[in-house]
């Protein structure tokens, strides 16, 4: 799963995005500082397994720090976005080149608004944030509407002639767009059209199913960024009562935390609400610095912000789940005897049978059962897995 860091120039995209990597990108008080889009691996964070089970983990695919599980994601920043960029406008090929991998999103908004909606530098408050979703909005489902228009009257004339179903063809052009069939399949839906007559379908009728479509296939989040400043918290709210996702945000504050903490002069780890001095040799500014984010940001918000973004792109809008597989349930160990060595990120909903071809085709082909490594029950193919399950997968081809 890949999430897109998206939103209009110089709204503090890149410096999201670096101090959810550590990967240095160019950051500048300007539009179009990234043209080329930068991809990065960031964590989710989430409480390992571990002490509930009384052992000591041996991570290989991941990270467990103090008790708290860190597992790899990819993340994306995508050039930034300017009005009719759907029609190519600024760099707007460049960003939906990108976003079209994207499977989620998170949206950098400046809540203090003051950039206008070219990026431009602009006094606070002046810019109302909202615009700048409902822009982004409409940018993205125009540039859906587009595809679509390019082969929708083949298409629909195809599917009524021969009485097929529309989400295969529409699977199929939308291929390169990370989009899925129970994605069409519910933006027909949502959109209440026939999908057995789209030759009847009006333009505005595809408009709105590319709308749909957006919404289902790319989820979005907004990070209301520079949360610290005047007029960002009023703003953030109205963005929450607008029926939005929204995370108050301060990517500044995350960055000087995490290079902070790479210097070791303090220990920190991504979305702890605190830190700890760890270094005398730091300057008056650096002690300065990190007050001001302990009392202006972490004090008031519990944390930066940062990563409960990024959680919440892969928690909330992807629902995805944590699992543990193992491989001996008795010592919660792989074959190696490493302890609870790796852990899974797969789709609330995904079978036990699902999860053991997520592991490796074998053991998915010659499924016997799976067991849970806390209970030792038995569970069968259609068990449902739930987040922070241990799992051991019995198979004829090999366990796991």
């Amino acid at each position: 799963m890949l999430t897109g860091v998206v939103g209009k120039p110089n709204v503090g995209k890149s410096t999201f995005f670096s101090a959810a990597t550590l990967l240095h990108v160019p950051i500048e008080n300007r539009p179009f500082t990234t043209i080329k889009p930068n991809h990065g691996i960031a964590y989710l964070r989430t409480p390992c397994v571990h002490p509930e089970l009384g052992v000591t983990d041996n991570p290989n695919n991941s990270q467990c720090v103090n008790g708290t599980r860190l597992i790899p994601v990819e993340l994306i920043d995508c050039a930034g976005l300017v009005p009719d960029s759907w029609k190519g406008r600024g760099l707007g090929n460049y960003f939906l080149d990108e976003v079209r991998k994207a499977d989620a999103l998170i949206h950098v908004v400046d809540a203090a608004g003051a950039t206008d909606e070219e990026g431009r530098p602009c006094p606070p408050g002046t810019r109302d944030p909202l615009k700048d979703v409902e822009f982004l909005d409409r940018e993205m489902s125009m540039w859906f509407n587009q595809i679509l228009q390019k082969d929708w009257r083949r298409i629909a004339q195809t599917v009524e002639l021969t009485h097929t179903n529309l989400i295969d063809p529409l699977t199929e052009r939308l291929s390169g767009l990370a989009i899925r069939k129970r994605h069409i399949a519910e933006a027909i839906e949502e959109a209440d059209l026939d999908p057995e007559k789209p030759t009847r379908w009006s333009e505005d009728d595809l408009l709105r199913f590319a709308h749909r479509l957006r919404l289902v296939s790319k989820p979005m989040l907004i990070a209301a960024n520079k949360i610290d400043l005047p007029n960002a918290e009023e703003n953030a709210k109205r963005l929450r009562d607008a029926g939005l996702k929204v995370v108050p945000c301060s990517a500044e504050a995350e960055l000087v935390l995490r290079r902070a903490a790479e210097k070791k002069l303090i220990d920190y780890t991504p979305g702890d609400s605190t830190f700890e001095i760890i270094s005398e040799s730091m300057t008056p500014e650096q002690r300065r610095a990190l007050t001001l984010i302990k009392d202006r940001i972490l004090s008031r918000w519990g944390t930066t912000g940062v990563q409960d973004a990024i959680n919440g792109a892969y928690f909330d809008l992807l629902n995805m789940i944590a699992v543990y597989p193992v491989e001996n349930a008795e010592r919660y160990a792989d074959h190696s005897g490493r302890v609870l060595p790796d852990v899974f990120l797969t789709p609330k909903g995904t079978t036990a049978r699902e999860f053991a071809y997520l592991i490796h085709s074998d053991l998915g082909e010659g499924f016997i059962y799976a067991l849970d490594a806390r209970t030792k029950m038995r569970l069968g193919e259609e068990y449902l897995l739930k987040d922070r399950d241990v799992i051991r997968i019995v198979s004829a081809k090999g366990r796991r």
